[in-house]
């Protein structure tokens, strides 16, 4: 039995490890991981500054923050979002490529693949996230020790969710322009519909907020489960949170558990 995990355990590192290095030593995905980050703290939070705070004014809540500040988390799982879904199109790469032949026809357990290709992904994903957190200081947002467990876990199962999304979506394309498009046509409405650069006045009840905001868009916010990463975030960030604490922690674990449950049973197929 114990030979047979450490074989278990070897495998997985091994295909985990492959992940890691081959996304590090590409430049392009090093240079998103800084230009990203520094494009939307920088222009959209300096820029959009004003307008926010001027605008929230005009509700019944203080707006303990600015908007550069508010947007920040957004921008860490945004970070997160990107090489989390594209670390997937090695899938197709190697499905095309014939290393899933060598692989397959080796005693190597198919989930010790799945498994490895899903951490290693998350991995990746995980330290582009931390990146922006690097910028915390010079933005006035501060990231003492203390909230680090609970910020690089919410990070992690961001990764881990979006990850096995994306080894979903690869299991079943074919080409590299299919889930190109396919990723990017997913990324964006997710992550501006998660209440990333506009907030939900926390004051108003639900009938409130869709006399403020059209129906349909306070249902598409409330309805996307990216909303409540980013809250949850930003309770860890920033200490502010539009929904309850519990009901954060609630859909990212759900989410992460039904996404890689269903990525897993395609995989196998």
């Amino acid at each position: 039995m114990t030979t047979g995990f450490r074989y278990y355990m070897a495998c997985l590192y091994a295909i985990w490890s492959r992940e890691v290095k081959r996304s590090v030593r590409e430049s392009g995905q090093l240079v998103g991981a800084f230009s990203r980050p520094l494009l939307w703290v920088i222009i959209f939070g300096v820029g959009l500054t004003p307008y926010f705070r001027t605008g929230l004014r005009e509700t019944t809540f203080v707006v303990p923050f600015t908007y550069m500040q508010y947007i920040f988390p957004a921008v860490v799982v945004l970070n997160i979002l990107y090489p989390s879904i594209q670390s997937a199109v090695s899938l197709i790469y190697d499905r095309q490529f014939g290393f899933f032949r060598e692989v397959f026809a080796s005693p190597v357990p198919r989930s010790a693949v799945f498994f490895g290709k899903l951490l290693g992904g998350a991995t990746v994903a995980t330290l582009q996230g931390g990146l922006v957190l690097l910028l915390g200081p010079y933005v006035d947002v501060p990231i003492p020790p203390s909230i680090l467990p609970g910020v690089l876990g919410t990070m992690f199962l961001v990764s881990l969710s979006f990850t096995a999304v994306g080894l979903l979506i690869a299991s079943r394309l074919k080409s590299f322009e299919g889930f190109g498009v396919f990723s990017n046509a997913l990324i964006l409405p997710l992550y501006f519909l998660a209440s990333s650069v506009f907030p939900l006045d926390p004051s108003l009840s639900v009938q409130q907020q869709q006399q403020v905001f059209p129906p349909w868009l306070v249902l598409l916010v409330r309805a996307n489960p990216l909303t409540y990463a980013i809250d949850l975030l930003r309770h860890f960030i920033i200490d502010y949170h539009e929904h309850p604490l519990g009901l954060d922690v609630a859909v990212v674990v759900t989410l992460t558990v039904v996404a890689c449950t269903l990525s897993y049973r395609e995989f196998r197929r």
